[in-house]
């Protein structure tokens, strides 16, 4: 979850009490947002091989595109109450170009086809378990707080196997990392389902909620991607 965000989605989602309608224009509009920071990040990322930038930026310029959208989305977790909308979708706007600096300078490992295939997996897997979170009864509530622990375990993993590089624990991290962010898919998409039956359209909170949400389902696709990526291999 993203701090402040991640509160009032929880405070607007218990408070629900059935007699309202979902808000489609909500559901389309995360979902809009999410797909053109993926476009905008799948565009830089081309840039950066085609134009073979990556030669010419330096250590400093590979910390920054390594770093720096951490820093966004912690500015967004935080800043949520006190920035504006438009401050929200320029900062995802920017953080969308860094991210696919970013997934460029990895995807350098990797062939042409293992990147194709992969993304087509990665899109068929999302895909099905959105339609899976929009459609289901089932409550995902506390499915979705097993898998946010068993990412923390992740992060935990990663950081030690950076020290051992093991290849058997990257392996299996790349696996769980897929079965999280599959089902995290399916959690985060039920999550803003619920959340369209509380928000007004057009307000400022309803605008600033679409942002974080496309961020969301945005980190959701980036993360199984790239630990599909890992699995798959295909490295030059």
């Amino acid at each position: 979850g993203y701090y402040e965000f991640e509160g009032v989605v929880s405070e607007m989602i218990s408070d629900y009490d059935g007699t309202r309608s979902v808000s489609s224009s909500f559901v389309s509009n995360v979902f809009a947002m999410m797909t053109l920071a993926l476009a905008i990040s799948g565009v830089s990322s081309y840039w950066l091989i085609a134009s073979e930038f990556y030669l010419n930026i330096g250590s400093l310029g590979i910390m920054v595109i390594q770093f720096a959208p951490l820093g966004l989305v912690l500015l967004m977790g935080f800043g949520y109450k006190k920035l504006s909308s438009m401050a929200l979708t320029g900062i995802f706007i920017v953080y969308s170009v860094l991210m696919g600096l970013s997934i460029g300078m990895i995807l350098l490992m990797y062939t042409a086809s293992t990147v194709y295939t992969t993304f087509g997996i990665t899109a068929a897997t999302f895909l099905s378990m959105a339609l899976l979170g929009y459609t289901t009864k089932s409550d995902l509530t506390k499915f979705g707080n097993l898998l946010y622990m068993a990412l923390f375990g992740i992060i935990i993993a990663m950081v030690v196997n950076w020290f051992l590089q093991s290849g058997m624990l990257d392996y299996i991290i790349s696996i769980i990392g897929v079965l999280v962010f599959t089902g995290l898919t399916a959690y985060d998409v039920q999550n803003i389902k619920k959340l369209s039956y509380q928000v007004q359209d057009g307000a400022e909170d309803t605008k600033k909620m679409v942002v974080m949400g496309a961020l969301n389902l945005y980190l959701d696709f980036v993360n199984l991607f790239l630990f599909l990526l890992r699995i798959f291999g295909g490295r030059d």
